[in-house]
């Protein structure tokens, strides 16, 4: 097998090291707020590349946290919520934001899920982290594997989009044929779906 690299194609070797992403820092010549949002802002940056400059926007992020929740029946916890920029009601995972100051995505992942499921789990493991769109945001999200489930001690009263939010327990073959068939679009359940799949298929 082949490699290309800055337009180089390199040959397959024994000692290539492993596929990874890797740090690449820039020197950003300009950073600025382009848009001011409610809940995002666009920043505009700058910065050297290659042997010029580039200009891009992207949306700033505080990054994010989901839950894929496996109770002792083997079934996966769905969450239905609408989502405006698409108007839909998607299938997702009980998920939120990283914006409680200095909380580390462990705690904020089991706050969401007492938040939005009104439960706790007594064993985490940390399942995939991912960029959901790295040519346009800044966004990382850490999905935790959620077991040993209990009632939360408190209920929480839900507001907005999470007023009318569903809950609905799956097989997890009937959510990997919800996502090879097209029947959920949601990129962060797919992934952690899909994931806990091949988790499982490899022992």
């Amino acid at each position: 097998m082949t490699e290309t690299v800055a337009g180089e194609t390199l040959a397959d070797s024994g000692d290539k090291p492993s596929l990874r992403d890797e740090a690449h820092g820039v020197e950003v010549l300009q950073s600025d707020v382009a848009f001011a949002g409610v809940v995002w802002d666009i920043r505009r940056e700058n910065f050297a590349y290659g042997e010029g400059t580039l200009t891009r926007e992207f949306m700033e992020h505080p990054g994010a946290v989901a839950v894929l929740v496996v109770d002792d029946d083997d079934r996966v916890l769905s969450i239905q919520q609408y989502r405006h920029p698409i108007q839909m009601r998607n299938w997702e995972l009980p998920a939120g934001l990283l914006d409680v100051a200095g909380e580390p995505p462990l705690e904020a992942a089991q706050r969401e899920l007492a938040e939005e499921a009104d439960l706790v789990a007594a064993e985490w493991q940390p399942l995939i982290t991912m960029h959901t769109s790295p040519g346009g945001s800044d966004e990382v999200i850490h999905v935790f594997r959620a077991t040993g489930l209990s009632a939360a001690p408190e209920v929480f009263a839900r507001d907005s989009e999470e007023a009318d939010i569903v809950l609905r327990w799956v097989a997890l073959d009937e959510a990997v044929d919800a996502v090879l068939t097209g029947r959920v679009h949601n990129g962060i359940f797919m992934a952690a779906v899909l994931a806990e799949h091949a988790r499982r298929s490899r022992g």
